[in-house]
């Protein structure tokens, strides 16, 4: 039952061939008994309670397409019952008094809530190993990283500990964890899904998204994720749309843009030889290849690097042991607590990117860095729609090489950022983009480890991407490779 995807088990839960409360119970007994350190806080009594509800609301009709399923959140996204504490020190044993809209948006759908999921600190991280709690293990090779900040949500989902789960994206914390773990994950365009209760690293960046199996799973989570939030001022105001209604449509004449820049110097040959196969395959189908230039790609970690850190270090002030979270114990002024509490609360990632923020902000520097990079970013933005001028998706890989092993690259932060390279650039745009299972590589110890496909779209075309990546998975079985431990 824990290998079905979530389209599968809501059939289940439909014939009555199990109940939430008998699915909740499974998949409580899996995550008391795995070793991946994908939850961070797990309370049966409210899951079974909330479970219990959906069981009576699918006994008395009262269902929508999500209810009595289960679902973890990144704790990234406040909850009511579960700790929020972001992979941090700082908020370690905090629990909101409110829940974030996305967990709401689900809570109403019917959906059972299994926990909160490990995640880089306050998002921060391409390998989930800064956070508080610990790395997470990758569940096709326990060795590996599973990508990052969210992390925990794709190791819980292709570890079979959750068929669903939220995550969010500032530079490629959705895709790159999906590919990583041979999962689908889908970062919506940015003001789509509501930041109310998102506990901010990057404001102009963060976006929520759903990691699942398959593409049809992410359109059934997206129906409900997505809508307009009046509490966020980003939130973008759309009519509601149903992301399930291409699912089928033929994807004959479709004009898939490669870009250059993506499949060059830096890219691994396993991966490389993967998303060929992949673009190989949409041909099959009746797509065409056209070769296309992003050529700003190269100033995306740089621009990234820039304003990502200003508007963390603006973000995360809040947090100096006045109102809530950590305080130091000992400290003899209101100064000497304010650097105490952060010093003892936050850890180097988090310390190194809010120095660089302070710095990039600072009188004297803030032109010449972070209003130049500014400048850059809306560029590369025009690259992008240069760019659909001549077709209608973009593809590539998501990051240059398969999961790495724990611990290979906690010394060297600049190797972690490169990771990033293919996904950054899209979230500088505010662009939708997606991963999705294309096959294998060989990891540092020659184990399987998975390699993901990015499909980037342009704004408000989630619904196209998602029936192009649905296509994809109708004619190939990535997306139902299990780990073998699983």
């Amino acid at each position: 039952m824990h290998k079905h995807t979530l389209t599968e088990l809501s059939a289940q839960l439909k014939s009555k061939k199990i109940s939430a409360v008998e699915l909740a119970q499974l998949y409580l007994q899996r995550i008391a008994a795995s070793e991946l350190n994908a939850f961070i806080n797990v309370q049966p009594e409210f899951t079974l309670a909330q479970a219990k509800d959906a069981d009576a609301r699918i006994a008395r009709g009262d269902v929508t397409a999500l209810t009595g399923l289960p679902i973890a959140h990144k704790d990234i996204f406040v909850t009511r019952d579960w700790t929020s504490t972001a992979g941090s020190k700082m908020l370690s044993g905090y629990i909101s008094p409110f829940d974030a809209t996305v967990v709401e948006q689900f809570r109403n759908a019917g959906m059972v809530t299994l926990g909160k999921l490990n995640c880089d600190e306050f998002a921060m991280g391409s390998s989930n190993e800064n956070s508080f709690f610990g790395a997470v293990k990758n569940p096709w090779d326990t060795t590996a990283v599973p990508g990052g900040s969210s992390g925990g949500s794709a190791a819980a989902i292709a570890g079979g500990l959750a068929p669903a789960a939220t995550g969010t994206d500032t530079g490629g914390s959705i895709r790159q964890p999906a590919a990583l773990c041979g999962i689908t994950g889908i970062k919506p365009t940015y003001g789509s899904v509501s930041r109310y209760g998102m506990i901010a690293f990057a404001s102009s960046l963060d976006q929520g998204g759903p990691m699942a199996w398959t593409a049809e799973d992410c359109a059934l989570l997206l129906n409900s994720m997505i809508s307009f939030d009046q509490r966020d001022s980003t939130s973008i105001e759309r009519a509601p749309e149903d992301f399930s209604r291409h699912l089928s449509d033929s994807i004959k004449g479709l004009k898939i843009g490669v870009p250059k820049e993506y499949l060059g110097t830096g890219l691994a040959s396993d991966v490389a030889d993967a998303v060929q196969a992949a673009l190989k395959e949409y041909e099959k189908l009746g797509a065409t290849l056209v070769e296309i230039s992003l050529p700003k790609t190269s100033l995306a970690i740089p621009v990234y690097y820039v304003i990502a850190p200003a508007e963390a270090s603006s973000n995360l002030s809040r947090f100096d042991g006045v109102r809530y979270g950590h305080r130091a114990k000992n400290y003899t002024d209101l100064s000497d607590m304010y650097c105490k509490t952060r010093a003892e609360g936050f850890g180097d990632e988090v310390k190194r990117r809010i120095l660089v923020g302070a710095y990039v902000l600072s009188h004297g520097y803030y032109d010449a860095y972070y209003l130049q990079a500014q400048k850059i970013r809306r560029l590369i933005a025009q690259d992008f729609q240069e760019a659909f001028k001549q077709c209608d998706v973009i593809m590539g890989p998501v990051a240059p090489t398969v999961a790495w092993d724990l611990g290979s690259k906690v010394n060297d932060p600049v190797a972690n950022y490169l990771a990033d390279i293919y996904t950054l650039s899209t979230s500088l745009a505010g662009l939708p983009g997606m991963s999705i299972p294309v096959g294998f590589g060989q990891g540092e110890k020659n184990s399987r480890r998975p390699v993901g496909l990015q499909l980037i779209g342009n704004y408000f075309t989630e619904a196209k991407l998602l029936n192009i990546a649905h296509q994809y998975q109708l004619a190939t079985d990535w997306h139902k490779q299990r780990p073998t431990q699983n």
